[in-house]
């Protein structure tokens, strides 16, 4: 697998304690929408396990530079690493990694479940569907404790706007409780022959799993990532 040494151009905060990394693309750098990539540090802080982490990417093919977003927090002495590193400081970074991307057949519906910062692969996903004009059924359930703390929020109510084929519930778990059967159901039950994609906390993505289970949505339909200390 391929390494490359990338710069670090700028990064933001796109919610509370939450930053998106913007990276230099490599040239030849191809990846499929979904996958991730692994970034470790030139100097990692002393701490134990604290020299590379795994990201997917946010970006998607189409465009030019590579995009990472991660919650910050503050027993990670990775991250406070990360979120130091000057504009202009290299990472090596390894990739892509990672099977869960978008189904071909475009018949079958595609219903992503994020979970928080669970929905990195699945705005990268979205851009390039929406940019390819795939003829999928997009459906999007995106969970979040509060409003303010759901990034890519705005982009995504406004591609849901202007694209038909995209479906988009963003449920604040703080007043609207967690995602079960009754929510999936209202809200994909006219999806066709969908595939799931779940993406989040491991806690998250085992809940919303048993209750596909309980739809009686077989194993070969569902794909999930577990996203680990968040």
């Amino acid at each position: 697998m391929a390494s490359y040494d990338v710069a670090l151009q700028r990064r933001e905060e796109i919610a509370p304690g939450t930053f998106a990394f913007h990276f230099a693309r490599p040239t030849g750098f191809a990846f499929k929408a979904g996958q991730a990539v692994s970034l470790a540090l030139r100097e990692p802080p002393a701490a134990a396990n604290s020299t590379r982490r795994t990201f997917s990417l946010v970006n998607a093919p189409f465009e030019p530079e590579l995009v990472v977003a991660t919650r910050v927090r503050e027993a990670s002495a990775y991250k406070r690493a990360l979120t130091a590193l000057p504009i202009g400081a290299t990472v090596k970074l390894t990739g892509p990694l990672g099977r869960m991307t978008l189904h071909e057949d475009g018949a079958r519906a595609a219903v992503f479940v994020a979970g928080g910062i669970g929905i990195t692969p699945f705005m990268s996903m979205l851009r390039q569907a929406i940019h390819d004009r795939l003829r999928h059924r997009l459906f999007l359930l995106y969970a979040n404790r509060r409003a303010e703390n759901a990034a890519f929020l705005a982009e995504l109510q406004a591609l849901a706007r202007d694209d038909d084929n995209f479906r988009l519930h963003a449920t604040m778990t703080a007043t609207d409780g967690r995602i079960d059967e009754e929510t999936i159901r209202n809200f994909a039950g006219d999806a066709a022959a969908p595939i799931y994609y779940l993406a989040g906390p491991p806690e998250f993505v085992t809940a919303v799993g048993e209750a596909l289970t309980r739809l009686s949505v077989p194993n070969d339909a569902i794909q999930s990532e577990m996203f680990y200390g968040y």
